[in-house]
């Protein structure tokens, strides 16, 4: 997702206010049923998926066009998919490699957003001659209505949980970061702490000791670092690692901002990756205008790595979205445009650059891909595959 970082946070009209204020009302009835202290984890997951309140549940807009086009200011971030169709019929042209290697004809999407991503992919499929049954999996209401207002109903269909078995394709965009994470800290004797929320005139954090598991998993992972605060999304590893329960044959696309794990644990990094959106402003507050705004956090894509393992598929390839793009043929899509029309063609290449450069999305957005029973080389990581990096 896309967002200009800022301090000068726009104000939130009465509506959201309200809304606001009562999404923050029950953040704190659940700190006080909870004795006064709640983990990260919990606090945003309520902050995000609390039924009828939170942040994608609650049928607030989220996602937008590109932050500059004006004739669509709303929502809150935006995400490749919207910048242009060229990323979907991109991922597209991966997905019918796997299609046609394993004599399937089934996507299955986790959190598609506006729809963008599902419609761009059925069409580019479609024109590579593949008619394929689309599903996605959806826990935003809102975000529902809006893709069932755009897609095909009687190509579509929509799903509430997991599939208890699948073969095929998966695509999850931007998914990982919106898992909750469990916060930690170490103290200056080198302690782990897990962080947590309490309430003290307004939210306020609260470190406690952490329990054994995850004191645990973080010494194994990271060095004690005095004073060092960063995230462990250990949802999304469970994700990842259930898929392996489900996925029988074919192969995942997880797309993400995020890094191996000896940079997402860098020492440089010691307040670590959380981020919030806010039209269009991201910031580290998650305590601002809760269930008006995302809260994200980069994903370690070792950790994803190691639990597709761990879940027993096979990790196919991991690489930057830019180099993922160019090996699955994004210009060779941008070169079907007709170039005489220079407005049309600058309109469409210009989202391009955006996807591409380093210092947009290209780089610290990554493609990770795993799966079961497809054969090696995936086109999308044909040059400049970072597995090592894991």
């Amino acid at each position: 997702m896309q967002s200009t970082l800022s301090s000068s946070l726009p104000a939130l009209d009465a509506e959201a206010s309200a809304h606001s204020a009562a999404v923050a009302d029950h953040l704190r009835q659940q700190i006080d049923a909870a004795g006064g202290w709640l983990s990260f984890e919990r606090w945003m997951a309520q902050a995000l998926y609390a039924p009828g309140l939170g942040y994608y549940t609650a049928g607030a807009v989220k996602l937008a066009s590109d932050p500059g086009d004006a004739r669509q200011p709303g929502g809150d971030f935006v995400t490749a998919p919207e910048l242009s169709p060229l990323f979907a019929g991109t991922l597209a042209r991966q997905a019918a490699q796997w299609l046609q290697a394993t004599g399937t004809a089934r996507v299955l999407e986790f959190g598609a957003g506006t729809g963008a991503l599902a419609e761009g992919v059925m069409a580019e499929l479609d024109r590579l001659g593949f008619a394929v049954e689309y599903t996605i999996v959806e826990v935003s209401a809102d975000l529902r209505a809006r893709q069932q207002a755009r897609l095909d109903a009687e190509r579509v269909q929509w799903l509430d949980q997991l599939p208890e078995a699948f073969e095929g394709v998966v695509l999850a965009n931007e998914v990982l970061d919106a898992m909750p994470v469990r916060l930690f800290r170490f103290d200056e004797q080198g302690r782990v702490l897990e962080r947590g929320v309490g309430w003290q005139d307004g939210f306020v954090w609260q470190d406690r000791p952490a329990d054994a598991a995850l004191a645990a998993v973080v010494a194994a992972r990271l060095p004690a670092l005095p004073g060092y605060v960063s995230e462990i999304n250990l949802q999304g590893e469970a994700w990842v690692r259930e898929m392996g329960r489900w996925l029988k044959r074919g192969a995942a696309l997880l797309l993400d901002y995020g890094f191996p794990r000896h940079e997402y644990y860098h020492p440089q990094r010691a307040g670590g990756t959380l981020m919030c959106h806010l039209r269009h402003h991201a910031h580290a507050d998650p305590f601002v205008a809760p269930g008006m705004q995302d809260i994200t956090a980069h994903v370690d894509f070792t950790a994803m790595a190691d639990a597709a393992l761990e879940g027993g598929l096979d990790v196919l390839g991991y690489t930057s979205q830019a180099r993922f793009l160019m090996n699955a043929g994004l210009l060779d899509l941008l070169g079907r445009l007709d170039p005489a029309d220079s407005r049309a063609y600058a309109q469409a290449a210009a989202p391009v650059q955006k996807l591409l450069s380093e210092a947009e999305m290209g780089e610290l957005f990554k493609v990770l891909a795993i799966g079961r029973g497809v054969p090696a080389g995936p086109l999308g990581f044909a040059r400049g595959d970072r597995r090592g990096s894991l």
